[in-house]
């Protein structure tokens, strides 16, 4: 196979496909011009040939011949009556006459463009003239024993002047003949050319088409089935293939620079996998310190306990032996250490119960809100009659999730819409469900209570966030942070609604979906 010399490969390594293409493009359209205007003019000349061969040379020829017909005519007619000296041997005569001149006009216009076809026309009119003058036209209108006498004395004339008169006339058909024999031979090779320019027009097409289709294999075709094999090869996880980089510019580049993203992806995932193993080591060392963390809880639960317990009984024991006893300022002083005991008791209850969300008692099951809701009223029965609070509710449904953390869920949003309510009436709670569009459990639970303020809506939901002091309202501020962490654990969010304004409306989500292990569960229960 024939190479290419240097400089054409460094002249054409720059051409994109567009170029190629716009350069094999106009290479075609000017050999196709070349072509066409080439096939143009043999049309044309085959056109004129054809029309000069039936418009002119073909009638000339003919009315030559009518022209010798027309003097045989006459000749005849005037040597018939000037041998008998009847009359009626003049109509061929006459007949010649009229039939002469008709042909010598037409081909006096017929042969305008041939000057010597006129001067065989010339030749041949006068020597039909003087024929005439000279022994025709005597004979024909002398009486006839005139005419018998008259055609005795010239006929040697006669005969001479007539076959004058005859070899001019071959003469002329013959140049005629010959004119139009050329004209034909012309017409013959125009028609050749004609063809062979349209064949090659055809071929050129042909050629054009086959190129066109090689160079397209070639040159995009088979490039950019490499390219997309190999980028399905990256794509099935080869990532160390290497991309193949052919064909025009602009492939080239397209492959260079897939071929740079195949080295970023591979960086990519060099990272990611460094990453993975940093994370999964970092996944272990959390998992041992949660381990260890839910192990301190559990040892501080009981280890704080038991000396706190100790000091509150104590100091309680002290403050009912020796209350009245002090001074007013001791008295005081033990009643700060009783509340202190009892408060740090309350506050490591609730942090252990916060610390075991999501770790502990965590068995995923279908839970009856309704049976959770009702066990949350009967824990919080004292509450809500000394409040003398009001609380309604929707239908409940069922989820899957942790009965007991639903139950920490639904006594904590209670009890602080019990405790946080207006001095001045009775609390009235009202538990709404419905369900949205993205497959979700919304529940809201609003009371009349004194309120939220927009700025504290989102703080109230973080760890030891408080916004009134102990003596106003009591409790450790760990309420509503592990309403949202338990909301959370099954999947939810919880809000505060900013729109509702005559006191306190929670808003949180579960979802409705139902797990495999709920489902199996049941149908094993079943």
């Amino acid at each position: 196979m024939n190479q290419q010399p240097p400089g054409a490969r460094n002249a054409t390594a720059g051409w994109t496909t567009h170029r190629w293409l716009r350069v094999g493009v106009a290479v075609t359209l000017t050999v196709l011009a070349v072509l066409g205007s080439l096939g143009a003019w043999a049309m044309i000349r085959t056109s004129q040939l054809a029309d000069q061969i039936v418009d002119r040379r073909g009638p000339a020829l003919t009315h030559a011949v009518r022209l010798e017909a027309a003097l045989v005519n006459q000749e005849s007619g005037v040597r018939g009556y000037g041998l008998s000296g009847r009359r009626d041997f003049l109509q061929p005569y006459a007949q010649g006459v009229t039939e002469e001149k008709e042909a010598l006009r037409r081909l006096e216009a017929l042969v305008t463009d041939d000057r010597s076809a006129r001067e065989e026309l010339a030749a041949v009119r006068d020597l039909s003239v003087r024929w005439q003058n000279r022994v025709a036209e005597p004979i024909a209108q002398a009486a006839p024993d005139r005419a018998v006498a008259l055609a005795s004395t010239r006929a040697e004339e006669g005969k001479t002047s007539f076959d004058a008169l005859r070899r001019a006339l071959t003469t002329q058909q013959a140049h005629l003949v010959e004119e139009r024999a050329a004209a034909l031979g012309e017409l013959r090779r125009s028609t050749h050319l004609r063809n062979w320019t349209f064949a090659m027009i055809a071929l050129v097409i042909v050629l054009t088409a086959a190129l066109a289709f090689e160079a397209l294999r070639r040159g995009i075709t088979e490039p950019l089935t490499r390219l997309g094999h190999t980028a399905r090869e990256v794509a099935k996880g080869r990532f160390e293939q290497p991309i193949t980089i052919t064909g025009p510019a602009d492939l080239r580049q397209l492959g260079s620079d897939v071929e740079s993203m195949r080295g970023r992806l591979l960086q990519e995932l060099e990272f990611s996998e460094t990453s993975r193993r940093l994370l999964d080591e970092q996944a272990a060392d959390l998992q041992r310190s949660n381990t260890e963390l839910e192990q301190f809880a559990y040892v501080a639960s009981h280890d704080l306990q038991e000396p706190l317990r100790k000091v509150s009984s104590f100091t309680q024991l002290l403050q009912r032996r020796y209350g009245g006893q002090l001074d007013e300022r001791a008295d005081q002083y033990i009643a700060f250490a009783v509340d202190g005991a009892n408060r740090m008791q309350v506050l490591i209850n609730d942090l252990l119960a916060f610390s075991r969300v999501g770790r502990v008692l965590n068995d995923h099951e279908e839970v009856d809100l309704e049976d959770v809701l009702s066990r949350t009223l009967d824990n919080l029965s004292v509450s809500i009659e000394e409040s003398d609070a009001a609380i309604t509710h929707d239908p409940l449904p069922k989820v899957v999730g942790d009965a007991t953390q639903l139950g920490m869920l639904w006594q904590n949003l209670l009890s602080n819409s019990i405790k946080f309510r207006r001095p001045d009436r009775s609390p009235d709670i009202r538990i709404s469900v419905r369900a949205t569009e993205d497959g979700l459990w919304e529940f809201a639970v609003t009371d009349n209570g004194i309120g939220i303020d927009p700025e504290f809506q989102e703080k109230v939901f973080v760890l030891f966030q408080r916004l009134h002091t102990r003596d106003a309202y009591p409790g450790t501020g760990i309420g509503l942070a592990m309403c949202k962490k338990v909301v959370e654990f099954h999947g939810g969010t919880i809000r505060i609604d900013p729109d509702h304004t005559a006191g306190t409306r929670v808003v949180f989500t579960l979802p409705v979906e139902r797990s495999a292990t709920a489902d199996g569960a049941r149908e094993a229960h079943t």
